[in-house]
């Protein structure tokens, strides 16, 4: 979910994440319009419309029971495995 920014309050889907410059790109949120001339690779030239990335800042894990936006945390599970779970809901998320 979006917390900040013109798509504020808006949620979508992960499509890349990238930690060493600290942006996410997320589908259907945050369009750009990029003038392409046609080339090998873009063989319709014209506006096309794509992602842009946001800043990791601006966005926020969306708890899956209750719909909200939530910080996650990491906790120990039997066996000494590892796993992240929701502030808000005290579940494990997957």
């Amino acid at each position: 979910m979006v917390i900040a920014g013109r798509e504020r309050g808006k949620t979508g889907k992960v499509l890349r994440l990238d930690l060493a410059i600290g942006k996410i790109v997320v589908e259907k949120l945050n369009m750009i319009k990029r003038h392409t001339k046609p080339s090998s690779q873009v063989k319709q030239g014209g506006i096309i419309e794509k992602e842009a990335p946001i800043a990791l800042s601006n966005v926020m894990f969306l708890c899956p029971v209750t719909q909200k936006p939530t910080r996650l945390g990491t906790k120990v599970l039997e066996g000494g495995r590892r796993a992240r779970f929701s502030k808000r809901a005290k579940e494990v998320v997957e």
